[in-house]
């Protein structure tokens, strides 16, 4: 038996497969049972995935011009507006169409300067488009997580937002919100926003990644293991402490993290070092007797549509969990 299957309590891959999650299901072919893009069960499941509950809800509430909400505003209201739809539509192995296609274009056009980033609000003049106000690298992440997974990696426009994070990468991203309180983390910029636009940068083919985007990598790939990955607060003494909130693994998460997505993105990556074992506990210690993992944080009620139940067992934080496990212990 493999190594990370003896990890389980039991094999819940059968679970997974369940056709009545098509999303679940195309992710556990490809990502657990290895089967390429041309299988016929990935074929049928990704197709499958565009007339499933979430994804015909949240295009349902899709506005004709191609925006969710607002124009005026892509983030607000959280979790409803423009950009929330586009990742998690990514996130759900939605294929791209002329929706989605609507909507990307809307991203582009009305909010993205003209250094690549994107704002949390319309640009209305061209002066404004000048802007080189940093409003968060884990929006621009989030961003290009979309695009990227929607085939526009070679865009000229995505390119300009690679260029904006590698160009703004000081030992991590800046952010203004971050910290409230300077003396009780230990990273020097945003924890929690710096995962996201390295999940980004993960998903551009090895091959194409220039030497300045290996290199982030591997300096946000170090700041993440340094800190065990969710050990980054400080105590009254000085010394590290768990962020708890990073403990309780849920899906989606959009803005906010926690250790089980921080653990798939470094495995993602082919990571594998001693520092990760406190967050590798911490998974494997979460599994019900029937080898699941319950979603113990949620959006629930704000989004166009509930993915799943809290406090019960989750195929989405399973397939995160076991997809980690299989990295990690798999050889």
């Amino acid at each position: 038996m493999e190594k990370w299957k003896s990890l389980l309590k039991k094999d819940p891959v059968e679970w997974l497969l369940e056709k009545e999650n098509p999303s679940v299901r195309y992710w556990t072919l490809k990502d657990i049972l290895e089967k390429p893009e041309s299988d016929p069960e990935v074929v049928q499941a990704k197709e499958n995935i565009m007339m499933s509950h979430p994804v015909a809800a949240i295009l349902k509430n899709q506005n004709l011009q191609g925006f969710w909400i607002s124009l005026e505003n892509p983030y607000l209201p959280k979790y409803k507006a423009t950009y929330h739809q586009l990742l998690i539509l990514s996130e759900l192995g939605a294929s791209l169409c002329d929706k989605i296609e609507k909507a990307i274009e809307v991203v582009f056009h009305n909010y993205q300067y003209n250094s690549g980033h994107f704002s949390f609000k319309i640009i209305k003049t061209e002066r404004g488009r000048k802007s080189k106000l940093i409003d968060g690298a884990c929006l621009t992440g989030n961003i290009l997580r979309f695009l990227i997974h929607f085939g526009y990696i070679s865009d000229e426009r995505t390119q300009k937002a690679i260029n904006f994070l590698v160009e703004t990468h000081d030992d991590g991203w800046f952010c203004r919100a971050y910290p409230i309180d300077r003396g009780k983390v230990f990273p020097q910029n945003c924890y929690m926003g710096g995962v996201k636009p390295l999940i980004a940068l993960s998903m551009i083919p090895e091959l194409e990644r220039t030497r300045d985007i290996q290199e982030i990598i591997e300096q946000e790939i170090e700041i993440y293991l340094e800190n065990e990955i969710f050990m980054y607060l400080k105590d009254e003494k000085g010394e590290r402490k768990a962020k708890f909130g990073w403990t309780r693994f849920g899906f989606p998460l959009f803005y906010q993290s926690d250790a089980l997505e921080v653990l798939d993105v470094l495995t993602r990556l082919g990571v594998k070092d001693d520092r990760m074992k406190k967050a590798l506990d911490l998974v494997v210690s979460k599994q019900n007797k029937n080898g699941r993992w319950n979603l113990e944080n949620t959006f629930n009620g704000k989004m166009w549509v509930d993915i799943e139940e809290k406090k019960k067992p989750s195929k989405w934080i399973t397939l995160k969990a076991v997809r980690v496990l299989k990295r990690v212990y798999g050889d």
